[in-house]
């Protein structure tokens, strides 16, 4: 799956997670390689990956590119991993609204 090779990259993550923190508005690339203190030229690489990937859109705006998030991927990858990790055993994946509230399941806390 592209999009997991995609956010494999310390760099490529952060930037989608700050993409999804920057909905439903987006950020100009110029934004996000200030936020993340990333080169320009090394942040278009990642953004593109991303974009190729399908988690991410660009739409210009004048002289810059705005990126946002595609929710629509980013829940059909999220559906695909819960679907897929726990092979039959629901019983080893937390569930879901513990991993939305980064809390840790019942029999660990």
């Amino acid at each position: 799956m592209d999009a997991l090779g995609a956010l494999a990259h310390e760099t490529r993550l952060s930037v989608f997670r700050l993409l999804v923190k920057a909905e439903p508005d987006g950020l100009a690339a110029g934004a996000i390689a200030e936020t993340l203190d990333v080169r320009a030229n090394t942040l278009s690489t990642h953004l593109a990956l991303l974009v190729r990937s399908g988690l991410a859109k660009a739409e210009r705006e004048g002289r810059s590119i705005r990126y946002r998030v595609d929710l629509d991927r980013m829940r059909a990858l999220l559906v695909y991993l819960m679907a897929d990790c726990c092979a039959g055993h629901p019983e080893v994946c937390l569930p879901p609204e513990d991993l939305v509230a980064c809390r840790a399941p019942a029999s660990q806390a």
